[in-house]
């Protein structure tokens, strides 16, 4: 079932593109209440809204579990890149720290949504050759078994920041600039992180009747106006 009223989020992985960019369209979303960040370094940023939590160890958030009940809502937006990884490492990245995480917060608040940031070309057979979308399709697969109210995986593709943002790819600081020319050819293969933001919040609210978004139905739901 949806959320009632307004979100509570806990966002992840704000002191990176995808994370800044969800957390300063929750900052400034009417149905979002209250945002908990939790980074391993502070993010210098204050809000009203806004509480941080600085964790070190992702693999052991038994410390601040206390602090983690009362949300209706995770935006998991913590990731790395494959580049250089052998599939254990990346898999311990990946797979292993998302669910304890999940794991965690789906015994603290068995009512929440729990949106995760995967990727364009995932793997839901978990067969593939492409080793990092195997590991995020079983990642996706196992946090759909998980007793949250809902899940949903995110797979955007190419992204354009949010104005102001600080935390941006090095890559996207020199070809940002392509994302008009890419839209133009790859319509359903671009979004903005404000539509990814606002996807997340609107499936937390609204439900969707797909647990895996698309570049197409991000933008969709991401753009849609409820009343």
């Amino acid at each position: 079932m949806a959320v009632e009223g307004k979100i509570r989020a806990i966002i992840t992985g704000t002191t990176g593109m995808v994370g800044e960019g969800v957390l300063l369209e929750c900052l400034e979303n009417p149905d979002v209440e209250s945002v908990l960040i939790i980074n391993r370094r502070p993010l210098g940023m204050s809000h009203p809204k806004l509480k941080e939590i600085v964790h070190k160890d992702f693999y052991d958030i038994s410390p601040i579990e206390r602090e983690l009940k009362g949300y209706n809502a995770c935006y998991f937006c913590l990731g790395t890149s494959s580049v250089g990884m052998k599939e254990p490492e990346y898999r311990r990245i990946t797979y292993d720290l998302t669910m304890h995480v999940a794991g965690v917060m789906s015994r603290l608040n068995p009512d929440m949504t729990f949106c995760y940031v995967s990727g364009a070309s995932t793997d839901s057979t978990e067969k593939g050759s492409l080793m990092w979308a195997r590991v995020k399709g079983k990642t996706e697969n196992d946090l759909r078994k998980l007793p949250f109210d809902q899940v949903f995986a995110f797979r955007p593709g190419f992204k354009k920041a949010t104005e102001g943002q600080k935390n941006l790819l090095s890559l996207y600081k020199y070809i940002g600039w392509m994302y008009p020319i890419v839209k133009a050819i790859f319509p359903n293969g671009v979004s903005t992180l404000t539509q990814v933001a606002r996807a997340m919040i609107n499936v937390t609210k609204y439900g969707y009747d797909k647990n895996i978004l698309e570049v197409k139905d991000i933008n969709l739901v991401g753009d849609r106006q409820y009343v």
